[in-house]
């Protein structure tokens, strides 16, 4: 073997061990107990509806907060109303345009530590093929072995084309709608 490739096996090797830290940071989300849903005013009656499906990667270390990343991806067709009917309703052009437009998805570019334990969060909300910038405060909590990742992000439909055509009238349905997630993550 020779001594230059001996130097390069030693030079990976270490290269391996400093990563490891950073790749420690990176939390495995427990989807059973873990949820995303819309608050929004039908007719000025609360409604709380759920996605069934969606995924999240977040890299976070409690000691290191304003280096954390995180992205959702969210499976829009999975939108549940509790209404079959109403289900296939909300995936049309008019609102989610599920077919053409099947994922939502947010990813962080700024977390700072904020008071209370909680992070402001900054990053690109991007939702039937319309991206904004948005920004919210998240609070963090350590539950057992696991981190508990919650918060509410305001968001008005219409400027996500949600609800278009007679959709666009906000006395059925408010433009305010509150995206309410808890993400529960373990090493």
């Amino acid at each position: 073997m020779s001594i230059s490739h001996v130097l390069s096996r030693t030079a990976a090797a270490a290269a391996l061990v400093l990563a490891l830290p950073a790749l420690a940071a990176v939390l495995k989300t427990d989807p059973a107990k873990s949820s995303v849903s819309a608050v929004f005013k039908q007719m000025n009656v609360p409604v709380e509806a759920k996605f069934k499906k969606f995924t999240a990667q977040i890299d976070y270390d409690a000691a290191k907060p304003e280096a954390a990343k995180a992205a959702i991806d969210i499976d829009v067709p999975s939108f549940d109303l509790g209404d079959a009917e109403y289900n296939k309703e909300v995936q049309k052009k008019e609102w989610f345009n599920g077919a053409q437009f099947p994922k939502a998805s947010f990813v962080s570019t700024a977390l700072k530590p904020a008071a209370g334990g909680k992070l402001d969060v900054v990053g690109k909300l991007t939702i039937k093929g319309k991206t904004a910038d948005v920004a919210f405060p998240l609070s963090v909590k350590k539950e057992g072995t696991t981190q508990v990742f919650e918060g509410a992000l305001p968001i008005k439909r219409l400027a996500f084309n949600i609800g278009e055509g007679e959709w666009k009238d906000t006395s059925m349905v408010a433009d305010e709608v509150v995206i309410k997630f808890r993400v529960v993550a373990a090493q």
